[in-house]
């Protein structure tokens, strides 16, 4: 009897690319969609065995390993991770946080200390509040509600992606493909980077598809797709991520630093 591998996928547009004919590449395979915190919880408990999770969980889980070098990652603005300033950064005391991202969360923490030395109280940006409900001086939005959100009432809106490749010089790795411990991923590592390729390939009809989907224009979509995203793990990003980690633990946003990167795949 074949063993029935368990994969964990998340459904956002931005990983529309890396899951783009998964199922038909990998017919042993359960693919599960969720939330990137419940499959990080999933993988952890070993409910599943590969899972793509937030960049920051890594952190936490040392044997933990990236196992492909398909990736969500930007080289410079990202459009959809934006932090939103009802005054000046430098003086900014409240930090709401979007309640879908813990990598984003700690991103923006890192860098409001690294760039203005400011370490702000933390409160919530639940899921389905708009920001403009929130009372905070910053206010962290991610994926759909960072594309759509208005910013005419804000004084500054930093897209995080930006501010992170200008400052680090690097780019920002979001989201891995990652194993637990005594999982055999030689098959699932070529379907993953598989489909990764696939994807990039169909990202004008991915962009068709999912314009109409979430009511966005197909040029925002396709632009978002294209040129804000980059979709390969390799040396550039790893250099970034170890550099995001080191960041993270010296700032105090973090407690176990994660040198070096546990990669068994790279381009």
């Amino acid at each position: 009897m074949v063993n029935t591998i368990k994969i964990g996928a998340v459904s956002y547009l931005n990983t529309k690319p890396l899951v783009f004919g998964l199922a038909e590449s990998l017919p042993v395979a359960e693919i599960v969609y969720d939330y990137p915190s419940r499959l990080s919880a999933a993988l952890a408990h070993e409910e599943l065995d590969i899972a793509l999770v937030p960049s920051a969980e890594l952190l936490s889980h040392r044997d933990w390993t990236v196992v492909s070098d398909a990736c969500i990652a930007c080289r410079g603005p990202v459009l959809s991770v934006k932090l939103l300033f009802r005054v000046r950064p430098s003086e900014v005391k409240t930090l709401a946080l979007d309640a879908g991202s813990r990598t984003s969360a700690m991103l923006s923490q890192v860098l409001l200390w690294e760039l203005h030395a400011v370490r702000p109280l933390l409160t919530e940006l639940p899921l389905g509040v708009e920001p403009a409900e929130s009372t905070a001086d910053a206010v962290l939005v991610i994926g759909d509600r960072a594309i759509r959100s208005e910013h005419s009432e804000y004084c500054d809106v930093w897209d995080l992606g930006d501010r992170w490749c200008r400052a680090a010089e690097l780019p920002f790795v979001f989201a891995t493909w990652v194993a637990r411990p005594g999982v055999e991923t030689t098959e699932v590592v070529f379907a993953l980077e598989s489909a990764r390729n696939r994807g990039c390939a169909q990202l004008h009809q991915i962009a068709r598809e999912q314009s109409v989907q979430m009511q966005l224009p197909e040029a925002l979509v396709v632009e978002y797709l294209t040129k804000n995203l980059h979709f390969t793990f390799g040396e550039r990003e790893q250099r970034g991520l170890e550099l995001f980690f080191a960041k993270s633990v010296a700032g105090g946003f973090a407690t176990d630093l994660r040198l070096p990167l546990s990669v068994s795949c790279q381009s």
